[in-house]
């Protein structure tokens, strides 16, 4: 079975200015890496033989400095938009996608086993499938409750809420390009809603291992620490 790959990588990456003003996101290091020559060599470790890069921002500096992705043994070629079109619509400008394709943002550090996630996918016949991690958010402030007369009936210091989210990594079937729009912006949340209002089914994995979106200040400080301590996890040995 080929497997193949696009890794959304075109984003400005605004949330980590300002170091992003010189590099694109994905080529922020992690130790001696780059984030996606991490994902590069994860998806070619996973048996992943193409990887089709979607970039916008700075995207001649990606091109060099990935090339044709012969050093990492894993063929690589890039689509590039005109404008930002979102995380979804970009996958409306590759022609000749397979049945079944991952489909993963070029920011995360994770020890995911891509090439399970690929076969469970395909395996079960799934339409769109989502890797998720459970993530606790804490506000940093004494949450007030009040009445319709503003008096105070309830206080919480510091709250925490679990959530499920995504990790940002997709398994499609290409059936999924039907609902997608061509040359408008369109992105993840939309997709979902529309296949939601359809009823169709969308699976989530559920993945208790590492994972980090180093587009997020304090996750990329995190992962640089991980990364250091756990190289060969992450890099399969």
């Amino acid at each position: 079975m080929l497997k193949q790959a696009v890794i959304l990588a075109g984003g400005k990456g605004t949330r980590l200015r300002p170091y992003t003003v010189v590099l694109p996101k994905p080529l922020m290091p992690i130790g001696e890496y780059p984030i996606l020559e991490v994902i590069v060599r994860q998806l070619s470790y996973h048996g992943f033989t193409k990887i089709i890069m979607a970039v916008n921002h700075q995207a001649e500096l990606i091109k060099a400095f990935f090339g044709n992705g012969e050093k990492w043994n894993i063929s690589i070629e890039y689509s590039l938009e005109d404008k930002p079109l979102g995380t979804m619509a970009p996958l409306k400008l590759i022609k000749n996608l397979p049945e079944n394709f991952l489909v993963m943002n070029g920011d995360i550090l994770t020890d995911l086993s891509f090439g399970h996630f690929y076969s469970e996918h395909v395996t079960n016949n799934e339409l769109f499938t989502i890797s998720s991690h459970k993530r606790e958010q804490v506000i940093d402030y004494g949450v007030l409750e009040l009445n319709q007369k503003n008096e105070l009936i309830g206080f919480t210091e510091k709250p925490r809420t679990n959530y499920e989210v995504s990790m940002g990594i997709y398994m499609v079937n290409h059936k999924v390009l039907e609902f997608i729009p061509n040359c408008q912006p369109y992105g993840f949340d939309s997709l979902m809603l529309d296949l939601l209002k359809k009823k169709h089914k969308v699976s989530v994995k559920s993945y208790s291992g590492k994972w980090l979106d180093i587009g997020r200040p304090d996750d990329y400080m995190e992962a640089i620490e991980q990364f250091d301590t756990m190289k060969e996890i992450f890099l399969n040995g």
